[in-house]
């Protein structure tokens, strides 16, 4: 797996318009109706993460999961990345 352009990830967020660059990783902020919500968005979005073997930076505040992804072995944001803030999304989408 190789580490994006610039251009390949300004690309790839024009189909994610709620994620950006942020201290060279993916980030967004979810916000749900309540901490059951957002735990029950980590929990349900954890068995597909552990399948695609690649896991994200979240950490959960109440009703908010903050997520990072990078691909560490690469040094940056790769595809795995794209295709794991695709699969959030789609979680994401159900949820809330």
């Amino acid at each position: 797996m190789y580490k994006l352009t610039n251009e390949e990830i300004a690309n790839a967020l024009t189909k994610l318009p709620s994620w950006k660059m942020q201290a060279g990783k993916l980030h967004r902020d979810y916000e749900f109706a309540d901490f059951i919500h957002a735990f029950g968005f980590m929990s349900t979005c954890a068995i597909a993460i552990e399948k695609m073997n690649h896991h994200p930076e979240w950490s959960n505040v109440w009703n908010r999961v903050t997520v990072d992804l990078t691909t560490h072995d690469a040094g940056g944001v790769t595809q795995k990345d794209i295709d794991l803030a695709h699969l959030l999304e789609s979680f994401a989408g159900k949820l809330g």
